[in-house]
């Protein structure tokens, strides 16, 4: 997986207007929803037909590395947000981010209707939730903790979203 960092400048210098979190989301929830893995998934996943296929390297990697950590079956997906140096408001900020393009693209994918459990229909209003959040100045280590358990809830949630939409289906049409 690339940086954080790398991928942030990825985005500026393709000028996608995105951050690096947003863009995983949406490139994560396009991917969750059953979207297709294939060239033209920034132009699917940021709505916008006139883009041509990632540019740099990076984005490209960012691309390989998430539809692997998606298909891993030991759970190594890991949501592509700024380390532990940045500030809790940074970090918490990149994580509503990252919740708010997971939902464009899983939306764009999945449509209307997707086929959700009762558990992951709860989990995907969850994440609604977590993307209408702002970040806060300041934070102590509860709110740090706080912090951890909410991006554990989150690569979870997206892993089951993945598993109800894409690898379901998959199974299904192999059984047949």
């Amino acid at each position: 997986m690339p940086s954080q960092r790398d991928v942030q400048n990825a985005c500026r210098t393709a000028g996608l207007g995105v951050s690096a979190a947003e863009l995983h989301g949406g490139l994560c929830g396009w991917l969750a929803g059953g979207g297709a893995d294939g060239p033209e998934w920034l132009q699917r996943v940021l709505v916008d037909d006139s883009l041509p296929a990632p540019p740099d390297e990076t984005l490209e990697q960012l691309r390989r590395a998430s539809v692997a950590q998606l298909e891993d079956r030991s759970f190594g997906f890991e949501l592509l947000l700024p380390d532990a140096e940045a500030t809790l408001y940074e970090r918490s900020g990149a994580l509503f981010d990252w919740c708010r393009g997971f939902l464009g693209g899983f939306g764009l994918a999945a449509g209307q209707a997707p086929p959700l459990s009762e558990e992951t229909k709860e989990a995907l209003a969850d994440l609604a939730k977590l993307a209408a959040a702002s970040p806060q100045d300041g934070g102590d280590q509860e709110d740090e903790a706080a912090l951890a358990e909410i991006e554990e809830f989150v690569r979870v949630a997206a892993l089951l979203l993945h598993g109800d939409c894409a690898l379901g289906p998959r199974h299904r049409q192999r059984l047949n």
